[in-house]
């Protein structure tokens, strides 16, 4: 079945169809990670976007119910060069076109996913669609223009949980050593099980959860999770963090990070093309350090926008030098817009959960 690409300044794509049919409209982007498309499908950072795959072979070790982060894919499209008939390793449970086709996303391959992840570094991220339906290019182009774009879009209130609940995995013999609640705007499930790894009982509760709630389950920290969209537009989250800034330990993570950064009273604003693969580099200010990210975000938090003396800018991205972390002088609260939890990605970063613990350690003793 022949399948379309077609965006909004007038470019398209060709090729052919390799998941469900139908047509969806999104934000194009592109992914440089090798490996993990599992995971970047079910990531709900993803939401509202359509994911081009840089890496020309995908979907060669198939899939399993291990590796997703989210219940379901969370892509309004999937774009690549060329799908693997042949799934191959010991731990997959089905062949990705097959899960695609099950979930209802639209999948294009055939594609020259070079040019357009060239296409999409000159002239930007742009509003897409992706159709098995509509094969002419002049109307897919004109529904491209007049779909609504993420800026001033509030995406969380799609993917948040409806109701809080505790994360169950593994349970025999564990003991919590403290309680973490996890602000749900899009939260991958292993940033959960980092935690729950290192020790900690999480509850993850709605992103429209208000601080006295948060209060009354008297967590020992707060995790402020990622998510998709324009982190301008959940104020109700940043009035919720705001409200909780020296009461107990936070922690953000990408959105998280970016909700923090408005808390601070700085801006955000949009990238041209956005961050997403597993080889960004960061470099620690304060140590000199350089470590390979796992990174997904089409918004950044403005560094010359946070002003205040409490706040110390602490990692910057060597690629184009902006905001990838910070924390709050005198309270324990600290962000990076990279994922500390991998999945997929290097593990550099992984030595972040221990600083969480360690604050939540500060204050049980205080």
């Amino acid at each position: 079945m022949k399948a379309v690409l077609a965006l909004e300044d007038g470019r398209v794509f060709r090729g052919r169809s390799f998941g469900a049919p139908g047509e969806r409209i999104g934000e194009v982007v592109f992914n440089t990670s090798m490996t993990g498309y599992q995971e970047i499908l079910t990531d709900p950072s993803y939401k509202g976007q359509i994911v081009t795959m840089t890496y020309p072979l995908i979907g060669n070790y198939g899939v399993n119910e291990e590796d997703l982060e989210s219940s379901t894919p969370q892509v309004e499209g999937f774009v690549i060069k060329e799908l693997s008939r042949v799934a191959s390793n010991w731990r997959s449970r089905g062949e990705l076109g097959e899960y695609l086709t099950a979930h209802g996303v639209v999948g294009i391959e055939g594609v020259d996913t070079r040019a357009l992840t060239k296409h999409i570094r000159t002239a930007g991220a742009m509003k897409s669609v992706i159709s098995t339906e509509c094969l002419d290019e002049g109307t897919l182009i004109k529904r491209a223009q007049d779909a609504p774009g993420l800026l001033g879009r509030d995406l969380v209130k799609e993917v948040t949980c409806k109701d809080p609940y505790q994360w169950r995995e593994g349970e025999r013999g564990f003991a919590a050593r403290f309680k973490v609640v996890a602000l749900d705007c899009g939260i991958k499930r292993n940033i959960i099980r980092k935690l729950y790894q290192a020790g900690c009982a999480v509850t993850v509760v709605p992103a429209h959860t208000r601080a006295g709630e948060i209060l009354d389950l008297h967590a020992d920290g707060l995790l402020l999770s990622n998510g998709p969209g324009d982190p301008a537009a959940v104020p109700y989250v940043v009035e919720t963090v705001k409200a909780l800034l020296g009461k107990l330990p936070i922690f953000g993570i990408c959105f998280g990070h970016q909700i923090l950064g408005q808390v601070f009273g700085g801006k955000t604003y949009k990238l041209k093309f956005g961050h997403r693969g597993g080889n960004q580099p960061v470099k620690d200010l304060a140590t000199g350090k350089v470590s390979i990210t796992s990174q997904n975000h089409g918004f950044c938090v403005d560094m010359e926008s946070i002003t205040g003396d409490e706040i110390e800018l602490t990692h910057i991205n060597l690629n184009d030098h902006t905001l990838e972390g910070m924390r709050h002088k005198t309270h324990p609260v600290f962000s990076v817009q990279y994922h500390p939890e991998a999945s997929p990605g290097p593990h550099d970063a992984d030595y972040l959960f221990n600083e969480f613990i360690q604050f939540m350690e500060g204050r049980s003793s205080a």
